[in-house]
């Protein structure tokens, strides 16, 4: 379309020059596989454009838009390096995987950032299948909008793909959204826009499906096809729809569920979901993956085309993915009850936040670049927003008295809707990001059974940076 005990730890390898980040790195196995993020260039807009320079992973070569796929089994052991050839320090969030916390990657929170020229070392157990996706988390704003995002594939512990009234075939679908010039580079000055802040976000011009301008996808007639899809971009909030290809839904933000059939489905940034569709019976035939850019006229994103020799439509109903059966069950007979009240923005505004340990009026948040706030503090990574003990089960009702949807991350956990919130929630949907539409008001659940400082944000980036960002500590 041109259409706390960490932080005192964390403060001191800042102060002493990440020299602390270093020599951990320096103990490290010298032949661990490579993730390196680095300069680089993508043919983002159509043919006829000229390439865009971005910023890439790279598992070797040249860095790629998205970043190169990492797929492994549930229970398998992620073991790679990150080489920072960027300008900027930064790090790699490991979105939706429940690990330990040294490595989700959250700077500054989880670890310090990498400065340029250095090395960080992650090494985790993945515990649950499903759809998933890397990405910077230092300076995410403009690192993740210049293409620093990536796949991470988690396969069944038990086959699925093949059996009976499942799909035969797989494909990864990385959608998102770059605000580009005319000649095809991205739009540089800005970053710091606080009016795009205090709306809807930084807003592209160009979508891409993996990497891609419109791509054409082949798909054989009759055949069955799971689409593992992931929003990456920093702000835009995808409508998307899937005519004439039965389309199911089977996962959202990689947990399974009951198979839906869909017309539509709203995806924020950072949800995943796993569609599956079978293709029509006529060769040459098309069918469009469709976006709402947001005026209702839908827009033709990637096309399936049908080509190749027909296959027999699968008999029977789709066939459920297998449970995870690694969640721990809530107790919510007598659980700790916490809250998160979203306020700020354009035309709601709020009187005045805490921000650095200071009680500001709203033109003041302004001048510091904070424009939203989490339970009347914005930007609060001075204090955790509430702690809970290891095995508690926390209760969180979240109230968006802004006029504008948010999509809230947590960090090394997974939560239970309890409470329906719009088209986008049903109650029992398992997830690690959940849209929140303006005015409304959600409750999730979850155990908190992950030790450590966890972040609790937006995951639109400009609502992030300028205000809507802290953390709770599991004890």
């Amino acid at each position: 379309m041109s259409l706390l005990s960490r932080r005192s730890a964390l403060k001191g390898a800042a102060a002493m020059g990440g020299s602390v980040l270093l020599a951990r790195s320096g103990l490290a196995e010298a032949d661990l596989p490579t993730l390196r993020a680095a300069p680089a260039s993508a043919q983002l807009a159509p043919a006829g454009y000229p390439a865009t320079p971005v910023w890439a992973y790279a598992a070797e070569g040249a860095g790629i838009v998205p970043g190169p796929e990492i797929r492994l089994r549930a229970g398998e052991r992620i073991r790679r390096r990150l080489v920072n050839a960027l300008p900027q320090a930064t790090a790699v969030h490991w979105h939706g995987i429940r690990i330990e916390n040294s490595m989700d990657g959250a700077a500054p929170l989880t670890q310090a950032p990498v400065p340029p020229g250095a090395e960080f070392d992650y090494d985790f157990v993945v515990p649950d299948p499903g759809t998933y996706w890397y990405h910077s988390h230092n300076r995410s704003t403009e690192q993740v909008a210049r293409g620093l995002a990536g796949p991470l594939i988690v396969e069944d512990r038990e086959p699925w793909l093949g059996q009976s009234g499942a799909a035969t075939r797989e494909l990864v679908l990385v959608l998102d959204d770059w605000l580009l010039n005319g000649d095809a580079t991205i739009v540089e000055d800005r970053w710091d826009d606080l009016h795009a802040a205090s709306h809807a976000g930084r807003m592209g011009n160009t979508v891409t499906v993996n990497g891609s301008a419109y791509p054409e996808l082949p798909i054989r007639p009759g055949e069955r096809v799971r689409l593992r899809i992931i929003n990456t971009a920093t702000d835009r909030i995808m409508q998307l729809a899937l005519p004439d290809l039965g389309a199911q839904v089977i996962a959202l933000d990689g947990h399974p569920i009951l198979p839906r059939t869909i017309e539509t489905i709203v995806m924020a940034p950072a949800q995943r979901a796993d569609v599956v569709i079978d293709g029509g019976q006529n060769r040459g035939a098309r069918a469009g993956l469709m976006l709402d850019p947001g005026n209702g006229e839908w827009v033709e994103i990637a096309s399936f085309v049908h080509a190749g020799e027909p296959v027999s439509s699968p008999d029977g109903d789709l066939r459920p993915l297998p449970a995870w059966n690694t969640l721990p069950p809530l107790d919510l007979s007598n659980p700790q009850r916490e809250s998160l009240l979203m306020e700020g923005g354009a035309m709601r505004g709020m009187s005045e936040a805490r921000f650095n340990g200071e009680v500001m009026g709203f033109r003041e948040l302004v001048s510091n670049g904070m424009v939203w706030a989490f339970n009347g503090v914005a930007n609060g990574m001075n204090a955790p927003m509430f702690r809970s003990p290891t095995g508690r089960t926390v209760y969180l009702e979240m109230t968006n008295r802004t006029a504008f949807a948010h999509a809230v991350h947590l960090h090394g956990h997974h939560f239970t809707i309890q409470s329906q919130s719009g088209s986008a929630n049903r109650p029992g949907d398992v997830r690690d990001t959940v849209l929140i539409g303006a005015g409304e008001s959600i409750q999730i659940a979850f155990v908190a059974d992950n030790p450590g400082a966890w972040m609790i944000h937006c995951h639109m980036l400009s609502h992030q940076k300028s205000g809507m960002m802290g953390w709770f500590e599991v004890v």
